[in-house]
């Protein structure tokens, strides 16, 4: 375990010895590549602004609106709750537009059913089986410029649904 921590310890000033040396090896400008990569960091990072910050948003709102809790209600009517939780629903839907969102519904769900429930333990598969759809088609597709995204996104929501199925039918094997 010492080995590992020390080894861990020097990997990062390593790895940027090694870039600079091969980089000098080369007879390249490390220095001015270096504030060319940091310059088009800084210009996809205002180009990524405007969607997330519109994201952030809606998130917000969608949360503090109560359309949420209303969508529980609804999909809890639906679906018993013996098959999907209805405290699952808003998690299912921020999931698919903020991880961090999702994150603290996560926390309000463990710490009103506990870890070890099967509503905790469908929430953790939740998280781990889906993705952000939206955050993640709006920063690769704005970083790279498309706009016609054709198939992704019905693409991505099938992914979820099957992702969704799989959080329950393994949190049912699990407990």
């Amino acid at each position: 375990m010492a080995f590992v921590l020390y080894l861990s310890g020097i990997m990062i000033p390593f790895a940027v010895l090694y870039i600079v040396g091969r980089g000098m090896a080369a007879k390249v400008s490390v220095y001015d590549s270096f504030i060319k990569g940091a310059k088009d960091g800084l210009e996809t990072v205002v180009r990524l602004a405007p969607p997330l910050i519109g994201l952030m948003t809606a998130t917000g709102v969608l949360r503090a609106s109560g359309l949420l809790d209303a969508a529980a209600d609804v999909i809890g009517k639906i679906l018993p709750n013996e098959i999907f939780p209805s405290a699952l629903v808003p998690l299912a839907v921020i999931r698919i537009f903020s991880s961090g969102a999702a994150n603290g519904l996560l926390l309000d769900i463990y710490s009103q059913y506990g870890t070890d429930s099967l509503t905790g333990m469908m929430a953790s598969l939740l998280m781990c089986c889906t993705e952000t759809i939206i955050y993640t088609m709006s920063v690769y597709y704005t970083s790279i410029g498309i706009k016609k995204t054709r198939y992704t996104l019905p693409g991505a929501f099938i992914a979820l649904l099957f992702g969704t199925l799989a959080c329950v039918w393994l949190a049912r094997r699990m407990i």
